[in-house]
């Protein structure tokens, strides 16, 4: 079982390169935004994955910034995204599984006196 904190980086990680493969031209600011890091966590994960191949960095020619990158998926980011996120999807179900047992106990411990308009799968 992972640890919490390399659970963390793998999330971090998938969401930064799902996140730069359906918008290249993502800045720093605004990936740290949408992923709920900071600038330099930002940073740090882009240099990351350029340097383990995952990424390629190249000016973005149709920026008025000149200064503008793109982020470009590589062939091997392309896989590491797709096994990031079978991982991810493994761990979310086994997550649900549990918290619907969970659920399921505890409403037999309060004899079905539940608020719930509906019944949930």
């Amino acid at each position: 079982m992972a640890s919490r904190r390399s659970e963390i980086q793998e999330d971090v990680t998938l969401r930064a390169l799902r996140l730069i493969g359906e918008n290249p031209t993502l800045s720093q600011r605004d990936l740290a935004r949408r992923v709920g890091i900071s600038v330099g966590a930002a940073h740090y994960c882009l240099s990351a994955l350029a340097e383990k191949g995952l990424i390629k960095l190249g000016n973005f020619q149709a920026s008025r910034n000149k200064g503008g990158y793109a982020y470009i998926l590589t062939p091997q980011g392309i896989a590491a995204k797709a096994q990031l996120t079978v991982s991810f999807l493994k761990r979310k179900l086994a997550e649900y599984d549990a918290l619907k047992a969970e659920i399921a106990d505890l409403e037999r411990e309060v004899g079905g006196e539940t608020d719930r308009e509906t019944s949930r799968p």
